[in-house]
């Protein structure tokens, strides 16, 4: 048996297929284009992942026979509000996780104690309740047609199987979500004037949440395949690099940063703002700590110099002390811990001798700077991280690897290969879902080698961290 992982990212979706053992057959990206057609806001058409998904099918078909393809699981980023009407047509672009427009309706339901108390988290601007509040103030037409509310991943379920569903973990950041209870609140739903009608079913992510369409399984020759419940991105991520045992962690260096942690209880402490959600397999939740620029802020620098991410990084030589220059990566506001929507990135302390280089070290200082906030806010609840996986596109460079780690005072382990991570999860939640196994086939990678700290360096970036805290008090007071 084969089993299939699509992950359904911000700038492009990956397919993959495995075989029982989980090794890799067959993989294919189809890049998608994001619209920002005011500051703070981000959309997608949601039917370009529909067209990205049939390409990608039909380019694993042309690598691999995909004849016997058991499973199939899903993976997508969160937050998303995929807007349909009776017709299953999205009724606008989906405003996606990184569009904070709806900071004041945000703002609104997180001073109403029973969205905390019940979701265990702070209502983020990037969730999906608060855009859909904001639909309903700005664009009432369309709020009035809503029939249903789906999480992208779920709109692709719904163009592969017809089913209205989605997953623990992925509902777990909507504002939505009873977390502890793992399903909708009613009271949390008509806070919104909404109704349960408009939301989805829930299942696990290890759970059947339905089949291949008949139509899509004979265009590609298969049989009778199984839908898995899936994740949200983080989440399945998790699921292929094995972190689901208490204590063990990952650190993403993605479009976003996400220092993630997974727990066998629900502890939520919203005042951290560490996001308290439910894992992709039962009777797990986890905690993240999230930045919103990652990888992100060095594409701004790559913009901005009109040099490519990877020509930035390429010559940056073994891990130095700080830059000089100071940059906060709040480019579109920032998540864990601050919950700030309108605050916006610094460039500080540059001088005649600022450079290209020294910018590049500048902005992966910042970002690790952030990780180290959203590490304390993690100690807070009391998840201490001893040492973590390393995943991400920015994993790729041993230089800001270096840095984290020793910012972060723990080893990174680097896996010998992490390029499949959320698509992998998806596709090892298609297996449990067409096979019935359990969470003990996420298993963790091959670790190819581990960034320990710098010991030499770590006083002056302890004091780079403290500048940097201090900064960003001063940003406070403008």
């Amino acid at each position: 048996m084969r089993f299939i992982g699509l992950d359904l990212g911000t700038s492009s979706l990956k397919a993959i297929v495995v075989d029982e053992n989980q090794g890799l057959l067959a993989e294919h990206t189809e890049l998608l284009q994001v619209s920002r057609p005011h500051d703070g806001w981000a959309e997608q058409n949601p039917e370009s992942w529909c067209t990205a998904t049939l390409a990608a099918l039909d380019a694993l078909w042309s690598q691999t026979d995909c004849a016997d393809v058991a499973g199939i699981g899903l993976s997508g980023h969160m937050h998303g509000a995929t807007l349909l009407g009776k017709d299953d047509r999205p009724l606008r672009p989906c405003m996606l996780w990184n569009d904070t427009r709806s900071h004041v309706e945000a703002a609104a339901m997180d001073a109403d104690p029973q969205f905390r108390a019940i979701t265990g988290n702070v209502v983020f601007p990037g969730f999906t309740a608060p855009k859909v509040e904001w639909v309903r103030r700005n664009e009432p037409r369309i709020f009035d047609q809503i029939a249903k509310i789906l999480l992208p991943k779920d709109f692709l379920r719904l163009f592969l199987t017809g089913e209205y569903v989605s997953d623990m973990s992925d509902a777990a950041g909507t504002a939505w979500l009873d977390t502890g209870a793992r399903d909708w609140s009613a009271p949390l739903l008509a806070a919104c004037h909404l109704t349960r009608e408009k939301m989805p079913h829930l299942v696990e992510g290890s759970a059947t949440s339905g089949h291949l369409r008949p139509t899509l399984a004979a265009r590609f020759g298969m049989g009778n395949v199984t839908v898995a419940g899936g994740a949200g991105d983080n989440a399945a991520a998790a699921i292929g690099a094995g972190v689901v045992r208490d204590g063990t962690a990952f650190v993403s260096l993605g479009t976003s940063g996400v220092l993630f942690a997974a727990n066998d209880a629900y502890r939520p402490d919203p005042a951290t703002a560490v996001h308290s959600f439910c894992h992709a397999v039962p009777d797990t939740w986890h905690q993240m700590g999230v930045i919103l620029a990652a990888t992100d802020a060095l594409e701004w620098l790559s913009r901005l110099t009109g040099r490519t991410a990877s020509d930035l990084t390429r010559d940056l030589g073994d891990l130095r002390a700080p830059a000089g220059p100071l940059f906060l990566p709040y480019l579109g506001g920032e998540r864990t811990p601050h919950n700030d929507a309108t605050i916006r990135g610094q460039f500080l302390n540059l001088d005649h001798g600022t450079d290209a280089q020294s910018a590049t070290r500048a902005v992966l200082e910042g970002v690790s700077y952030a990780f180290a906030d959203c590490q304390t806010a993690l100690a807070a609840t009391g998840t201490t991280i001893q040492r973590a996986l390393a995943l991400g596109g920015g994993a790729r460079s041993d230089y800001w690897l270096s840095l984290l780690a020793t910012v972060l005072k723990i080893p990174l382990d680097v896996p010998a290969d992490g390029a499949f991570g959320a698509a992998l999860g998806a596709a090892r939640l298609g297996q449990m879902a067409a096979t019935g196994a359990g969470a003990e086939i996420a298993t963790m990678p091959p670790v190819a080698r581990t960034i320990e700290p710098d010991q030499a360096l770590a006083e002056v970036f302890e004091e780079g961290l403290a500048s940097y805290r201090k900064a960003y008090g001063l940003l406070r007071t403008l």
